[in-house]
């Protein structure tokens, strides 16, 4: 086989019909309408754009937020049942091809760790994939996942041995003081990936990792910026640790308790730095369609440079021991 096939991709995304206009944001009118179409359609061009570029394994999770910003907690576990019965129906017609990761109702912890035993155990999900910080109760709040009453929940992901791909979301109004004035860096080019890289420090920081050693959290876009950053944090919290309740030191969480996907970052030196951070063996293809293009990714991952070896680990090597896919 050579390596321009059998790909397996991670971050990749669908929508229900009446979740799908949440991503119009993104995206200039003239495009809106095709991109509506790929996140809805599954079994269509998303399959033939599949078999185009030699893709035989897509993971699908819902377009963010999800369930992230339902502020009504019975209506955030609502809206990630349903989301998850119709990707395990999709999933059934199609599965030597689709994979998926279950929404949670993060604003409701015991339900999300119901949500995801469920998702795993009966539906067969490979996991869960949450868009960031829950807002919970009221529009202006921003509940990170390191806090107490979230780790029971991180228990339950631990023992059922489920990885939570932590993927970005928008930001609060509240929180856009920084980017006024400069509304190109607020979402996919700077504040996504700055947002989602402080909560997996926030996550490492808080010693979570020490308790639950064998908890493994996925990273988009070769890791946030974090492996070309995370020693310098680690540098500067040894000299003025400030109470820190980390028994290791950061960027030692990061490779032994994240796994990074390429998804939306087609960058060699970035892959590279990467690589020296925390191993070819924790870091999977993805691309982040459809707001990425399939064909873009592979033709990056196919021309690196980088050992075959490592390709071959990257494309598809990984992602089926990681998730048991054979």
């Amino acid at each position: 086989m050579s390596h321009n096939t059998g790909k397996i991709v991670l971050e990749e995304h669908f929508a229900l019909p009446d979740t799908v206009d949440v991503s119009e944001k993104y995206f200039a009118p003239a495009i809106w309408p095709a991109m509506r179409h790929s996140l809805v359609d599954i079994h269509g061009q998303r399959l033939e754009q599949m078999e185009r570029n030699g893709i035989e394994v897509m993971f699908l999770s819902l377009n963010s937020p999800g369930p992230q910003s339902v502020l009504d907690r019975q209506s955030s576990i609502d809206l990630a049942r349903r989301a998850n019965d119709y990707l395990a129906e999709q999933i059934s017609r199609s599965p030597a091809r689709f994979q998926g990761f279950a929404a949670l109702p993060m604003q409701d912890p015991e339900a999300a760790s119901a949500e995801l035993t469920r998702s795993v155990k009966s539906l067969g999900l490979c996991g869960a994939l949450v868009n960031g910080f829950s807002q919970v109760g009221q529009e202006d709040s921003a509940v990170y996942y390191d806090l107490p009453q979230f780790w029971p929940f991180w228990e339950t992901a631990e023992k059922l041995g489920a990885p939570v791909y932590l993927h970005p979301r928008d930001l609060l109004p509240s929180r856009l003081q920084a980017y006024a004035g400069h509304p190109w860096l607020v979402a996919a080019p700077w504040g996504f990936g700055a947002d989602t890289a402080l909560h997996a420090l926030r996550l490492m920081g808080s010693g979570l990792f020490d308790r639950y050693p064998k908890l493994t959290i996925v990273l988009g876009h070769l890791g946030e910026g974090l492996p070309g950053s995370i020693w310098r944090a680690d540098h500067r919290i040894a000299k003025t640790p400030l109470g820190i309740p980390a028994k290791k030191p950061l960027s030692a969480y990061l490779r032994e308790n994240f796994i990074l996907t390429t998804s939306g970052n087609f960058r060699t030196p970035t892959l590279l730095s990467a690589i020296a951070e925390v191993g070819a063996e924790r870091i999977l293809f993805s691309v982040d369609y459809p707001f990425e293009d399939l064909a873009d990714g592979v033709k990056w991952l196919d021309s690196a440079e980088i050992g075959d070896a490592d390709r071959q680990r990257i494309a598809s090597g990984n992602a089926r021991r990681i998730f048991r896919l054979d």
